[in-house]
């Protein structure tokens, strides 16, 4: 039986939330841009890597991308359920290796160019046929979801799920797969995943990037013409201004967006993005600090939790020091770590301590993981036993940040690392911007050895969680085990869903006891916004679309 999405829906009715946001604050004290009324300008924590949806995986990047672009499936606003998108419906075959979607008509890129079954097939193909090691290094999504490409390169070396896409009319495309995926239909919806013009992909040389030592270079089509179908498109990215400028698409197929024009500005400071909050001179941020929370809220504007849909992990790669292939290692580290006292000391109201990485809201959730609770002594007598007393780790900590899971790094960091000397553990932090050297030397060049790092669920899938992070060789672990690896395979292949829900669960047992990182916490986050701002929908998947926002009178 294929998935009915029944249970799974029922379940993630306990994350979704819905409604509009009718705040208080005065107009008249905006700035320049933020005193229009047809235009919001929105802080943001950190610079977008590019606008190729493809070759990103974070989400200062996805804020923009998601008004430009869509995906053949979607996700109801406020929630994790699933709802048509470019495509209208979408059908299984029985074995689940086949998915034929019809396709919604009349819909254009921004190009003017028809989107259609070809267009879909083009883009499926651009993928699966990406020619450079260093183009195939940054599709993180598609590589945790279709696993290989028609001629890996580089580290890649999955073998490829996708087959091959056939356009049987206009409006109705067909995909081929090599194997079933317990993910589909809910991973159509990622936002890697949207579609692009492929007159534009073509026009400009979209899969030209390039790697020079350490550093990516990315073509014109993703840094200047990024074209998808979305409400708003791509005016300018300003780096000089920090701003990036959408503008209402005027011939978009559903309906327009209320604003004429969307900027994001980007503002690493956090106090700065509250003090431009305060002071009217944005729209509204994301992820502001929890302790802000009442200043924010005096000043006029609302603070809106979101539900609870991630993790905060610290992460451990075991190639570069020997110790850390020992498990004995890793379980000290986590018995080292206080996750109650990190959950009330430095993460938002209603955070808590963590010890798998499916969330409880989801299928493959099970209490039957081996727990390592906060236990110096315990710590201390691994360490002991594993001739490891005098270990010293690089810690590397992202900067010029605030995510979900994580509102400020640098301090979430220093109370790990107090934890860590406690048991005998020197720790040498290593601090990188964001998207300036943090993420590639994470997950591309794995220069750590632990290294702070987290993830919002996408949809409501284990696999989004520990098949993303385990279940292929990665630099951000830097450990091969292919027990861990076939007991995700396997579950990801379950196309039953109790079936599928059961593997989950023994695989989190087997993470569980391998520990090839530590589950931290997870925490409440939080949007903010003035009082003239209506129509932004809170999303448990930070999935904030602006087409329906507005802003009125005060």
């Amino acid at each position: 039986m294929l998935h009915s999405r029944v249970t799974r829906t029922r379940r993630l009715a306990l994350i979704g939330v819905a409604g509009a946001l009718a705040l208080s604050a005065c107009a008249s004290e905006r700035g320049e841009d933020a005193g229009d009324a047809n235009t919001m300008v929105f802080g943001a924590a950190g610079a977008p890597k590019n606008f190729d949806p493809i070759f990103n995986d974070d989400g200062e990047s996805f804020r923009p991308i998601r008004q430009m672009y869509e995906t053949l499936v979607a996700y109801k606003a406020g929630t994790a359920e699933l709802e048509p998108g470019l495509a209208t419906e979408w059908t299984p075959s029985d074995d689940g290796k086949t998915w034929t979607f019809e396709l919604r008509e009349g819909v254009k890129f921004h190009d003017g160019t028809d989107f259609n079954a070809e267009a879909v097939c083009f883009n499926f193909e651009r993928w699966y046929n990406m020619p450079s090691a260093a183009a195939q290094s940054q599709m993180i999504y598609y590589g945790d979801v279709f696993e290989g490409f028609a001629e890996n390169k580089g580290d890649a070396s999955g073998d490829p799920v996708y087959k091959s896409c056939e356009a049987k009319d206009e409006h109705t495309a067909v995909l081929n797969l090599n194997e079933a995926k317990g993910a589909f239909p809910d991973a159509f919806g990622l936002t890697s995943l949207s579609m692009s013009s492929p007159e534009a992909l073509k026009e400009h040389s979209a899969d030209e990037v390039t790697q020079s030592g350490e550093s990516f270079s990315y073509p014109d089509y993703a840094n200047e013409h990024p074209t998808g179908t979305g409400p708003f498109e791509f005016e300018s990215y300003d780096k000089s201004a920090n701003t990036i400028t959408l503008t209402r698409n005027e011939d978009y197929w559903g309906d327009q967006a209320e604003l004429e024009k969307l900027v994001f500005r980007v503002i690493p400071d956090e106090n700065a993005r509250k003090q431009d909050m305060i002071s009217g001179q944005i729209d509204g941020y994301d992820l502001p600090n929890p302790a802000d929370y009442q200043a924010l809220r005096d000043s006029g504007a609302q603070v809106m939790i979101r539900p609870t849909f991630n993790i905060l992990y610290l992460g451990i790669n075991q190639k570069n020091t020997p110790e850390l292939e020992d498990e004995r290692v890793r379980k000290a580290i986590e018995y080292a770590v206080n996750k109650e006292q990190l959950a009330k000391n430095q993460l938002p109201e209603g955070a808590s301590a963590r010890y798998q990485f499916v969330p409880e809201e989801t299928d493959g959730y099970t209490d039957e993981v081996e727990k390592h609770e906060y236990d110096v002594d315990e710590a201390k007598r691994l360490l002991k036993e594993a001739g490891a007393e005098d270990l010293t780790l690089e810690f590397y900590v992202p900067t010029e940040v605030s995510r979900p899971y994580m509102p400020d790094p640098v301090d979430i960091a220093g109370a790990v690392s107090d934890n860590l000397d406690a048991v005998g553990i020197d720790v040498e932090m290593r601090q990188r911007p964001w998207n300036g050297g943090f993420k590639d030397d994470i997950q591309k060049h794995g220069k750590h050895d632990i290294h702070l790092l987290g993830w919002t669920g996408d949809y409501g899938d284990a696999g989004n969680f520990v098949g993303t992070f385990f279940g292929r060789e990665k630099a951000e672990f830097g450990f091969n085990e292919p027990e861990v690896f076939k007991a995700l395979a396997d579950a990801d292949a379950k196309v039953d869903d109790e079936e599928q829900k059961q593997a989950y669960e023994e695989a989190a047992v087997k993470i569980s006891e391998y520990v090839p990182a530590v589950p931290l916490t997870s925490s409440p986050p939080a949007i903010v916004v003035g009082g003239d701002v209506q129509g932004l929908v809170p999303s448990p998947l930070t999935d904030e679309r602006f087409a329906s926002v507005s802003k009125g009178q005060s």
